[in-house]
């Protein structure tokens, strides 16, 4: 029998995941748009023991969750890096280490869908380094690496990092390499769509898709034919692989890219104002709010140029929510006036008229369900990964600046104070393991 290259990534891919389908199964081991964040099952000790002890516990937080729908006065118990208790009180003498969490909100720890988190290329930073500033502890490097600069992703920015990372690798073969400018599509040769599905397809614990940018200044000439080959890879890696489409100002018809687009497919920077974008004289364009309503996934990126109060607030009211909430940020956007980190971006949606849950929701679970990898992640069922974001809700006037000097003003903002990821909270050092009460 003669496999086609399609095939073979296909099984190559499956295997990996320790599944064994054909090419042509109807059940892939790729997650799909509708994946939950996952059952948890805890892991080397047993919940309702009274005897338990927590190696830490967070105490006396706002805990919300939106995941379970969870909103009141908690303390949460870790152990073995998993979450082990929520309740209204957990004794001193059970925690071998105790933060005081009163008058803080509690959420799980933040994930940014849309990041560059990859200091060895291009406009990535170092991930560890921000988290006193953005509470995130699961980020996805949105194309900082194509086919042929992906060793820089996987052997130097992936294991030296404490920060949960996932990837969408560029089609273009040289990523961003080479930073913003000039564009990586100028020349279509670099979009090489075996090259990126074979990445894709050989690293499915960590790759998620592929990832697009769709500017007329990136493109050139070339027009829509790199996302064309985005999704080409994207179907050649497997079914249910994602393409990441960054948009500003779209060549062309934007209605044209908007409807290429498939369910799970996700459309970032999709309240840009740079130019030919999804509100066009006020109104959403039909295409977007369709694209919307078959899956496509709305997704914030805001970074230093992408985001527009003036787009933003019409698309909502015109039913074209944001499903995720991320930050795009880089050494170039984390130095704008937008200032995106995350905590920030949120606080911008809060301004907007969305719900606090809401506005956690698509920083934490939702996001966690586009990922679809990890049990639990984004939330803080019993089980699941022990990453915890702690902040403070600030009541009082708070100005909000867009990507083009817009101005909002808001009466709430989200600023952070203490990031746990597996249970280990950034800079304060653990107890030694094992220790004794």
């Amino acid at each position: 029998m003669t496999l086609s290259r399609r095939d073979f990534l296909v099984s190559t891919t499956t295997a990996a995941a320790g599944t064994t389908v054909g090419a042509s199964s109807a059940a892939p081991a790729r997650p799909t748009l509708v994946a939950q964040a996952g059952a948890v099952a805890p892991r080397g000790f047993t919940p309702g023991d009274p005897a338990l002890k927590y190696e830490l516990v967070v105490a006396g937080g706002d805990v919300l969750d939106p995941s379970q729908r969870l909103r009141g006065k908690r303390d949460i118990g870790i152990k073995y890096g998993q979450i082990a208790a929520i309740a209204p009180s957990i004794p001193a003498d059970r925690s071998g280490q105790r933060i005081d969490a009163t008058g803080k909100l509690v959420t799980p720890g933040l994930i940014d869908l849309h990041t560059h988190l990859c200091p060895h290329l291009g406009i990535g930073l170092p991930a560890d380094e921000l988290v006193p500033i953005t509470c995130t502890t699961t980020a996805v490097s949105a194309g900082d690496a194509g086919w042929q600069t992906w060793g820089a992703f996987r052997h130097l920015a992936l294991p030296h990092s404490r920060t949960r990372l996932f990837a969408f690798v560029h089609i273009a073969s040289i990523g961003l390499a080479g930073g913003l400018a000039p564009g990586e599509m100028l020349n279509i040769d670099y979009a090489n769509v075996d090259g990126a599905a074979k990445v894709v397809a050989e690293n499915p614990d960590t790759v998620l898709g592929v990832k697009v940018r769709i500017t007329d200044s990136i493109v050139g000439q070339n027009g829509l034919e790199p996302l064309r080959r985005a999704i080409k890879a994207a179907e050649l890696a497997g079914k249910g692989v994602r393409v990441m489409c960054h948009i500003g100002a779209a060549p062309g018809n934007l209605s044209d890219l908007l409807d290429l687009l498939r369910p799970g497919d996700i459309l970032t920077h999709a309240y840009s104002g740079a130019g030919n974008n999804t509100v066009q004289n006020g109104k959403l364009l039909p295409a977007a709010l369709a694209a919307k309503q078959r899956g496509v996934i709305i997704d914030v990126g805001h970074g230093g140029g992408s985001f527009d109060f003036t787009v933003c607030e019409p698309a909502m009211q015109q039913g074209m929510a944001p499903d995720t909430i991320s930050s795009d940020i880089h050494s170039v956007s984390i130095n704008t006036p937008g200032y995106p980190t995350l905590p920030w971006v949120m606080s911008k949606f809060l301004a907007l008229g969305m719900s606090l849950e809401d506005v956690v929701a698509k920083a934490t679970v939702a996001p966690a369900r586009v990922i679809g990898r990890v049990p639990g992640l984004g939330t803080l069922q019993v089980g699941a990964p022990a990453d915890l974001a702690i902040m403070e809700l600030v009541d009082g006037a708070v100005e909000l600046v867009d990507t083009r000097n817009n101005k909002r003003h808001g009466a709430k903002k989200l600023v952070p104070v203490l990031t746990i990821r597996g249970g280990r909270p950034f800079g304060r050092p653990p107890l030694p393991t094992p220790f004794v009460f």
